[in-house]
């Protein structure tokens, strides 16, 4: 019998403040260094009850604090990596991961534990298990191509200053332009690349090109040149938003996005609005990755987390337009729900 199932047995109710603590303890690492107010707005609890927490975390030498916030010991770090394992196994997160590969029958699938949806630190810890799985799959002389967005812009910041030591070449899959500047696709490069130890390439364009400007903007040589790249790229890393939240992000008028919802769209990625059958209704014209591109490129790594999001997920994994996905458990037991109730309508029951 494993740890977790002795607990379960026998002091079933210390699970409940082991989940609790690991929370705190991964808020924490995610924010550092983070005050006491903040802290308990993210993990959506009072003051007073955190703070009975912090100083018993504090007791247990797993902590400390300045004048900036509350952080981490050396300790709490280890405590942390332990604490992730032992929450995937009484999640049964293994298992979650093997079925859900199965059903959508992607070739690799990887699940964190968490809603980012709930808890903001869940997306830190994707971003983390989406650089992880690029130092894995990574050889020096790849071309990577990647999105914007912020969950991207997260995968970057989770590489820090460090070289990891590949030399590759990053560009960005489309223009961008336009967007906050911390999450377009041409930042998000930069930051990866620097974390990586390689180089990268800018794409200066908008992500959104009038169909009359389109050819004048792809004649450019510059611009011509990282299309060139984002053709032959080996890895591509992308996000996936709800087909509302990014038509709003994109500037679609009112009737576009009537459009999109009369024809049932719920998820986007590289510009393209897909149906939960992953079937396409509409498109945005733009400069870089385009559909046909996709077929080329052997491996397609999609990131994102949050309940909310397990339509989108549905929809581009669907479509057959990613192999590898990097999703947290809030998504993934949405999924496998929405999977589940999709065989039963097909199977008539």
């Amino acid at each position: 019998m494993d740890a977790v199932a002795i607990l379960q047995e026998i002091a079933p109710e210390s699970l409940s403040l082991v989940e609790n603590r690991y929370r705190i303890l991964a808020a924490i690492h995610a924010l550092a260094p983070v005050g006491r107010r903040t802290l308990a707005q993210a993990l959506g609890q009072s003051e007073r009850s955190l703070r009975r927490e912090l100083d018993r975390l504090k007791e247990l030498g797993l902590l400390d604090s300045n004048h900036h916030g509350v952080f981490l010991r050396t300790e709490g770090f280890r405590l942390l990596g332990s604490l992730q394992v032992l929450i995937r196994d009484s999640h049964d997160i293994g298992s979650l991961e093997r079925d859900l590969q199965v059903s959508l029958g992607l070739n690799r699938l990887i699940v964190v534990a968490g809603d980012s949806d709930k808890d903001s630190f869940v997306k830190t810890e994707l971003a983390k298990a989406a650089k992880r799985y690029l130092v894995e799959v990574l050889h020096n002389g790849d071309v990577l191509a990647v999105s914007g967005g912020t969950t991207l812009s997260e995968v970057g910041q989770a590489f820090g200053p460090g070289s990891i030591g590949r030399k590759v070449t990053v560009i960005p899959a489309r223009g961008g332009l336009g967007e906050d500047v911390n999450i377009q696709a041409n930042s998000v490069a930069a930051r990866l690349a620097q974390g990586l130890g390689g180089t990268y390439r800018l794409l200066h364009a908008p992500d959104t090109v009038e169909p009359a400007f389109l050819k004048t903007l792809l004649s450019e040589p510059r611009i011509r040149h990282v299309i060139a790249l984002i053709r032959r790229a080996d890895v591509l890393l992308h996000g996936i938003g709800t087909a509302e939240e990014m038509a709003k992000r994109r500037g679609l008028d009112e009737e576009q996005l009537m459009h999109l919802i009369s024809e049932g769209a719920v998820g986007e990625a590289f510009g393209y609005y897909f149906d939960p059958k992953g079937s396409i209704v509409f498109a945005t014209s733009s400069v870089g990755l385009q559909l046909e591109d996709l077929a080329r490129i052997p491996r397609k790594i999609a990131v994102g987390g949050g309940r909310s999001k397990a339509w989108a997920l549905l929809s581009v994994v669907s479509a057959g337009y990613c192999d590898v996905c990097i999703t947290d458990e809030g998504a993934a037991r949405r999924l496998m729900s929405l999977i589940k109730k999709r065989e039963e309508t097909e199977n008539g029951n």
